[in-house]
C-alpha cells in the first residue's frame, strides 16, 4: 500500500510537471478537468471557500467533508480555503496570479466578474495566463447566463430523449455523463492552449460551453439525414434507434456478445450447428443486417439460451467474436484485466486511512502519470501556497486567522 503523503507538489513525473494551475472549479465537471492536469504532473492549487467544495458532502463518507465522490476527483491538488468576498482574499489570489499557467472555474461568467476575476482582470496581471472556463452555455447565445446541472444538460441535448425512446418517456443516464464529457473536453481544450503557449508565449480566453460540447458529443452518430442541406431524412442513427443488439441470455446469465462481419456470423451459427441460420439472412450485405438486426439478434438469443454463460465465451474466444460476460459496477475491482492492470490502487489516506484509488488510465513511457497527492482536507495547504505567494506571517494570520500556527 502506498503512501501518498510523500510526494511533494514540487517533485512530479508526469508531462505537466512545472505548470502551475489555479483552480476555482467545483461540483464534478471542473474537478474532473483539473485532476487531469494533476495527473499528468501539474501543480493544482484547489481554491475552496472555507466551507469547502460542495461535493465534499456527497457520495459515501467516513469522516464529515471527505466524501467517496470527493476522493475519486480531487487527488493530485493542493488546497487553499480563502474567502474571496473578502478583500484579504482577493488580494491573496492576486498575488498567485503571476504564478500560474492557467486560471480555470466552472463559475458562470457574471459571478466571476463580480469577484474581479474575470478575463480582461486576470490578463491584467497575467498577460500569459491560458484562462478557461467551463460554462454551462455558450456566452453569445440566449442562453448564456443560465445555470445548468448533469441533468439538465443531459435533457437539452437530446440524451435523455434517447435514453429513453424505446420506453417512451425520457430518461436520464445513471452516471454523470455531461459533466465528466464536459471535463474532459476541459481538459483537451486547456492542454491545446498550453500547446500554442508553448510555442508562441502567448496566453488565451478559452471557454468551452457544456451543452454545446455535449449536443456535439450526443450527435455524432445521431446527427443523420440533418447533415445534408436540404435534410435527407430525420435526425437518428437508424440502426441503434431501432433497437436490436442487447445482452444475449443464456442458461445462467447474460453475455455481451457482437458478431461484427460476415465471418462472425457465418462462423458462429456454423459452429452452433445452425446453417439454417448462417442461410436465412444474406450476411453479406451489412445494409441488410442492420436492417434486419432486431431479427437477426433474436435468432442469435435463441442459440445463446441453450448454451452456459462460459461455453459461450469460449465459443466466441474461439471465433475472435467480441464478447464479455456483463460484470457489475460492485465486481469491477475484481475484474481479472483490471486487476492485472494494476488500475485501483490502495493507498494510505493522511485522514481516511486505506482507501482504493484508480491511477491515470494513460500511460506515459518518459513522463509517467501518477497517484502523487492524495484528496486534500480543506485549506490543508493554504499556509505554504501563501507563503510560496511571498506572503509573510502577520499577512497570512489576517487571511487565515490562527492557521499558521496549525500548519507551521
Amino acid at each position: 500500500m502506498s503512501d501518498l503523503n510523500r510526494t511533494s507538489a514540487g517533485k512530479r513525473s508526469g508531462p505537466l510537471a512545472g505548470v502551475r494551475v489555479l483552480d476555482l472549479t467545483s461540483v464534478v465537471l471542473g474537478p474532473v478537468a483539473t485532476q487531469l492536469l494533476g495527473d499528468y504532473g501539474a501543480d493544482v492549487i484547489k481554491v475552496e471557500a472555507p466551507e469547502g467544495d460542495l461535493m465534499r458532502a456527497n457520495g459515501v463518507s467516513k469522516n464529515r467533508g471527505m466524501s467517496s465522490i470527493f476522493l475519486s476527483v480531487n487527488r493530485n491538488k493542493r488546497s487553499l480555503a480563502i474567502d474571496l468576498k473578502t478583500p484579504e482574499g482577493r488580494a491573496a489570489l492576486e498575488r498567485l496570479l503571476p504564478t500560474v499557467d492557467v486560471f480555470v472555474h466552472n463559475m458562470r461568467v457574471r459571478a466571476i466578474e463580480r469577484l474581479g476575476f474575470g478575463y480582461e482582470a486576470v490578463a491584467a496581471i497575467n498577460p500569459g495566463i491560458v484562462y478557461c472556463v467551463a460554462t454551462g452555455f455558450g456566452q453569445s447565445g440566449p442562453d448564456a447566463h443560465k445555470p445548468a446541472f448533469d441533468d439538465v444538460i443531459q435533457a437539452a441535448c437530446g440524451l435523455a430523449s434517447l435514453i429513453g425512446h424505446e420506453r417512451g418517456a425520457p430518461d436520464y443516464a445513471p452516471t454523470l455523463l455531461a459533466d465528466k464529457t464536459a471535463g474532459l473536453a476541459t481538459a483537451n481544450a486547456i492542454l491545446a492552449a498550453l500547446f500554442h503557449k508553448a510555442r508562441t508565449g502567448e496566453g488565451q480566453y478559452v471557454e468551452v460551453p457544456m451543452f454545446e460540447t455535449m449536443a456535439a458529443f450526443t450527435l455524432t452518430e445521431h446527427l443523420g439525414g440533418l447533415t445534408f442541406d436540404p435534410p435527407r431524412a430525420k435526425a437518428g442513427y437508424a440502426r441503434l434507434l431501432a433497437g436490436g443488439r442487447k445482452p444475449a441470455p443464456t442458461r445462467d446469465g447474460f453475455v455481451a456478445m457482437l458478431p461484427y462481419t460476415t465471418a462472425h456470423w457465418t462462423a458462429f451459427f456454423r459452429q452452433v450447428g445452425r446453417e439454417d441460420l448462417a442461410k436465412k439472412y444474406d450476411l453479406e450485405d451489412r445494409h441488410e443486417r442492420n436492417a434486419r438486426i432486431r431479427e437477426l439478434y433474436a435468432d442469435m438469443a435463441s442459440v445463446t439460451r441453450e448454451m452456459t454463460t462460459d461455453e459461450c465465451l469460449e465459443l466466441c474466444r474461439r471465433l475472435d467474436v467480441p464478447a464479455t460476460r456483463i460484470y457489475s459496477i460492485d465486481e469491477l475491482p475484481e475484474h481479472p484485466h483490471l486487476k492485472a492492470v494494476g488500475l485501483f490502487q490502495r493507498v494510505e489516506h493522511p485522514t481516511e486511512g486505506p482507501i482504493v484509488s484508480m491511477r491515470p488510465a494513460a500511460l506515459f513511457s518518459k513522463t509517467p502519470a501518477e497517484l502523487a497527492l492524495p484528496a486534500p482536507t480543506i485549506g490543508q495547504h493554504s499556509v505554504e501556497i501563501l507563503r510560496e505567494a511571498g506572503l509573510d506571517e502577520t499577512a497570512i494570520d489576517r487571511i487565515l486567522p490562527g492557521k499558521t500556527a496549525q500548519q507551521g
